[in-house]
């Protein structure tokens, strides 16, 4: 059979229901409680190390890419956390925009924007007026955590999320050493066991106070081996 006639094992990754506006909540079954979002997921580690940690979590994750969104759907629902998380094959610009304000507690962007070349610019998640786009969608006191092993992406970062006027940091700097999460991406734990240096920001939406996410008691151990 021709390369062009081979069926597409993951056509039928999911999706997010159609129309103009959707609800997480809804999609996710949490009530009026907020939940959690991240974008670009990827082999789903964070997201599911997050809800085995955290009984009391909703997470929704957004992955551009339909393999790894159908694989890391079909994971979750395979550990029996099909109805606190689930992974959609979305472009987390145009899916952010359909949600109502203020229905996420937390945003977890994990080393974003591996594009350089200029015609790619326009992929970037974290660019041009996108912070005021997350934050809208989080609740007053809610959070935005983002973390790069690319400096210059960094300061990018901070750049844009100091000039979102909805956003503060979370505490004196948005600059932070590790974060309270306790889950890990698999990047994130190449990174550190290379030695190589991470680049930590951590916001909030004015308003409201913190944390409104369980976090870490104590700094986060990264004792869970990278499941790969």
């Amino acid at each position: 059979m021709g390369r062009s006639m081979r069926l597409d094992p993951y056509a039928h990754a999911p999706k997010l229901p159609e129309g103009d506006s959707i609800d997480p909540r809804l999609v996710l079954g949490s009530g009026e409680r907020p939940v959690e979002l991240e974008i670009g997921p990827g082999r789903g580690w964070f997201l599911i190390e997050r809800l085995e940690a955290f009984a009391e979590v909703f997470i929704l994750g957004l992955e551009i890419r339909r393999k790894w969104a159908q694989i890391v759907d079909e994971r979750v629902k395979s550990r029996g956390l099909g109805g606190r998380g689930r992974v959609f094959a979305e472009d987390a610009r145009a899916a952010v925009a359909r949600f109502p304000e203020a229905c996420v507690s937390a945003i977890y962007v994990h080393f974003p924007d591996p594009w350089w070349k200029k015609r790619h610019q326009k992929r970037l998640v974290v660019s041009g007026d996108y912070g005021s786009a997350l934050a809208r969608v989080l609740v007053p006191g809610g959070e935005l955590f983002v973390q790069t092993d690319v400096e210059e992406r960094a300061q990018e970062y901070a750049q844009l999320l100091d000039a979102t006027a909805e956003l503060e940091p979370f505490a004196e700097s948005p600059w932070i050493e590790d974060h309270p999460y306790v889950a890990r991406s698999p990047r994130e734990r190449r990174a550190m066991a290379d030695g190589l240096p991470i680049y930590r920001l951590r916001y909030r939406r004015r308003g409201g106070a913190g944390p409104l996410v369980p976090v870490a008691s104590s700094p986060n151990p990264s004792t869970v081996p990278d499941p790969g």
